[in-house]
């Protein structure tokens, strides 16, 4: 197995845990020529949720509870078979993966407080309506025969 190009971060310190990644290589579908005939290009990632120890307790509940469509048995699985070469899709699914499981694992937003519109604001925005109005009034062509 070669070297990839480092830990993929997921968020803070934590990355994705090579040791329990498990990859699989198939054929890419589409045109290619003879190559693709021949080479296994497409990749699948697959990583086990619900087993893994590198996530923090809390992020792999949210992981868990947000991926909920995707997992098969607390298991997410990621295709690539964008490149030509192997190594550029296991690259892409692993920057995948790893945005993936940073976006699963993002604390929920702070609630939204809610403000009221100050009373001159409304005044104004009404004045200046009724201003308008007048205007448009004023075009009608009534007086002009």
């Amino acid at each position: 197995m070669s070297a990839m190009s480092g830990p993929y971060l997921i968020r803070g310190s934590v990355s994705l845990p090579e040791a329990e990644l498990q990859w699989r290589f198939s054929r890419s579908s589409g045109p290619g020529g003879q190559h693709v005939n021949t080479s296994d290009s497409q990749v699948e990632l697959r990583f086990d949720l619900a087993a893994t120890e590198a996530l923090p307790e809390v992020w792999k509940r949210r992981a868990l509870e947000r991926l909920a469509g995707r997992l098969v048995d607390g298991v997410i699985a990621v295709r690539a078979s964008k490149h030509r070469s192997q190594w550029r899709n296991r690259e892409t699914a692993a920057v995948r993966l790893a945005a993936l499981l940073a976006e699963a694992t993002a604390p929920p937003p702070k609630p939204r407080k809610p403000t009221r519109i100050p009373r001159g604001i409304n005044e104004r925005r009404l004045r200046k309506k009724k201003q308008r109005s007048e205007t448009k009034r004023g075009r009608s062509g009534r007086d002009w025969g």
